[in-house]
């Protein structure tokens, strides 16, 4: 369908969060889990708290240099994980109705690494889930020109809602299988487009 690895899809999980004690790379790991248990994909898990990210970009944008914008080398572990991904998770908590500055950065210092991709979002925070912040990430990536999956994963208080790194829903893994077929969906219809021809825009 469309690598070498077994014709599997790429998909990248991106932990958008690097605070110190963030939950984050325990949603991260199980949705990783569960994307590796619906057969489809081959998984890559990478942490923004280990990668370099500076939060002040170039006066240039990523939109005019295109695949030459000149990154941090710390960054091209990102890159060249964005640029062969089939399909992106976004993981990312609420923090004051919005999702992370760290996030964004990672967002903004990249442009076509998006483009006719489909992009899918596990959000977690207080009673809202972090769809505050999923509302705002559909903004930002439906402007670089990527497809968002409506049916997306949120976790209202996150803190008293897993256990042992599961969520204690039961219909969790069910909800993550409905978000995993729709964005194979969508990365082999999308992988299909752009191997016929460029995206134009």
């Amino acid at each position: 369908m469309n690598n070498a690895n077994n014709d599997k899809l790429k998909l990248v999980v991106l932990v958008g969060s690097v605070r110190d004690g963030r939950f984050g790379p325990v949603v991260g790991s199980w949705v990783a889990e569960q994307a590796r248990g619906h057969g489809g994909f081959d998984v890559e898990v990478v942490d923004l708290a280990e990668v370099d990210v500076p939060l002040t970009l170039p006066a240039v944008s990523p939109r005019q240099a295109g695949d030459d914008y000149p990154r941090p080398q710390g960054m091209a572990p990102l890159t060249s994980a964005l640029a062969g991904a089939d399909a992106v998770v976004l993981v990312t908590p609420e923090y004051n109705h919005s999702y992370p500055a760290s996030l964004k950065a990672a967002i903004d210092w990249h442009f076509t690494q998006w483009k006719a991709k489909p992009v899918a979002f596990v959000s977690y925070g207080g009673p809202a889930g972090g769809r505050h912040a999923v509302l705002h990430l559909e903004n930002v990536l439906t402007e670089l020109h990527a497809v968002t999956i409506r049916d997306g994963l949120a976790f209202p208080n996150y803190y008293a809602a897993w256990q042992d790194g599961s969520p204690l829903d039961a219909d969790a893994p069910g909800y993550a299988k409905t978000l995993f077929e729709q964005l194979a969906w969508w990365a082999a219809a999308l992988h299909t487009a752009r191997a016929a021809a460029p995206y134009p825009g």
